[in-house]
């Protein structure tokens, strides 16, 4: 039997399509991509573009030709010393950097149940419960993620809204709770999720059924 929300005004049915996202996760890095002149490659390209220089900008400035910059910025050569050395006075940056995304480790965190930091952020009330499920700070992404397990008790009272930076999911574990965002009101129940721009006024604002319990992650741009 056809879901009446899958039928268009005219009665017909409308096709469902997934959304693509350009990212496969699960794609694993070949040994070109994780060799020292893909790594150079990428740093010099990231220096270049947020210096807002073209290519032909940086043959100008270091006396390198086009090409040889194309197949540096592709891992397709190995530069040597003296051509990293112009690229570092081109960008006023050590030569050391160039090398820092293949060296770099990737920060992982295991978290025992239990084991969570509890701690207190601006505008909560009493029986508001905020555990920090993990914290990687300056990391190759740009991106920093604040993963919380949020519970809300009996004694929990309702507080002001939130706002701050990026972007947040929440996803309900127990209880239900009415959750504004902006002008909206959202009835969460387990299973639930809400995911919203940070920068509208966001929060509970009624506590149907207690205890209730919420992942909340935040995600906004590295400083």
């Amino acid at each position: 039997m056809t879901d009446p929300a899958d039928l268009s005004d005219s009665g017909a049915p409308v096709s469902r399509v997934k959304p693509a996202f350009e990212q496969d996760p699960h794609r694993v890095r070949d040994v070109a991509d994780r060799n020292l002149e893909a790594a150079i490659g990428r740093e010099v390209r990231a220096f270049r573009r947020a210096q807002g220089m073209t290519v032909a900008d940086l043959a100008n400035i270091t006396g390198l030709s086009i090409g040889m910059l194309s197949k540096i910025e592709n891992g397709m050569t190995s530069p040597s010393l003296t051509t990293l050395q112009l690229l570092s006075h081109a960008f006023s940056t050590p030569i050391t950097s160039f090398f820092r995304g293949f060296e770099e480790r990737r920060e992982v965190q295991h978290v025992k149940s239990g084991e969570h930091i509890e701690i207190e952020r601006r505008g909560t009330r009493a029986g508001h419960q905020y555990h920090l499920l993990g914290h990687i700070g300056s990391n190759s992404s740009g991106v920093v993620v604040e993963p919380y397990l949020i519970t809300l008790t009996a004694e929990s009272d309702t507080f002001p809204t939130f706002q701050h930076d990026g972007i947040e999911l929440l996803f309900m574990l127990e209880g239900e709770v009415v959750y504004r965002h902006g002008e909206e009101l959202f009835h969460l129940q387990p299973g639930d999720s809400l995911f919203f721009d940070a920068d509208s006024p966001h929060g509970p604002e009624d506590l149907v059924k207690l205890p209730a319990r919420y992942l909340s992650i935040i995600a906004y741009p590295q400083a």
